[in-house]
């Protein structure tokens, strides 16, 4: 049986960088269809179900970040890898909460490129896992993308809510900062910033502040874990 092709949509405004990653994929075996604008982007991934989104920033008529959060919006789970020339972690967080799953900063290898795409892919073909988590009062709803405790509505960053439910899906277990990372982007993207403690801090404001027992506990020189029983930590 002959594997399916996978199709990317290719969204870059600059048509010299466009046609040399739409050269390079198509030569990997993937069939890719290139848009120019945020719009035309849309309109694309509106029509057709795509199997990965490679998504600048920088484009015409609507910016990558507005695309992607119209994308989540819509409830498109289609991974999407974001191209960019900005570095700074705040850029790395902002497309990271705009949805995004994971951060490529130009100029690239190709060989990186294609490394990031089979990693998102592999992640995207797991087999399905339990849809609703629960840690004490805690609840998190994959399918509706829900999150409430003490049946209070909590409103999450797409990011946000993918580092707590990495957290969920082991209650009890310490992941470290490098497990959260791979788990809910690449790894390697972040080159050792603290973008998983920036996202733990905002978990933390969010789930833990407002209430007594606190749940989110940092394990000193190890990682984090969710536990419904108290524990005396160091907070980041």
């Amino acid at each position: 049986m002959m594997e399916k092709q996978m199709r990317i949509l290719l969204v870059e405004d600059e048509r010299k960088i466009s046609a040399y990653v739409k050269r390079g994929l198509e030569e990997q075996g993937y069939a890719v269809d290139a848009a120019y604008t945020g719009q035309e982007a849309l309109d694309w991934a509106n029509t057709i179900d795509f199997d990965l989104i490679v998504l600048d920033i920088l484009l015409p008529e609507k910016d990558g970040l507005s695309v992607c959060r119209e994308l989540r919006k819509k409830r498109s789970r289609v991974p999407v890898l974001m191209l960019t020339a900005r570095d700074a972690i705040d850029d790395r967080v902002a497309g990271l909460d705009a949805g995004a799953d994971d951060y490529l900063v130009k100029p690239f290898a190709m060989k990186e490129l294609l490394a990031r795409l089979r990693a998102l892919s592999r992640r995207s073909n797991e087999a399905p896992k339990e849809t609703l988590l629960q840690v004490s009062d805690l609840t998190l709803d994959t399918l509706t993308q829900r999150v409430k405790r003490g049946g209070k509505l909590i409103t999450l960053a797409s990011k946000e809510f993918a580092v707590l439910e990495c957290l969920m899906r082991e209650p009890e277990r310490v992941l470290s900062r490098t497990q959260i990372a791979e788990h809910v982007w690449n790894y390697d993207v972040f080159n050792q910033s603290n973008v998983v403690d920036v996202y733990i801090r905002n978990l933390r404001r969010k789930i833990d502040d407002p209430f007594e027992l606190k749940l989110i506990h940092t394990i000193r020189g190890s990682g984090y874990r969710i536990s419904a029983e108290s524990e005396s930590d160091e907070t980041v």
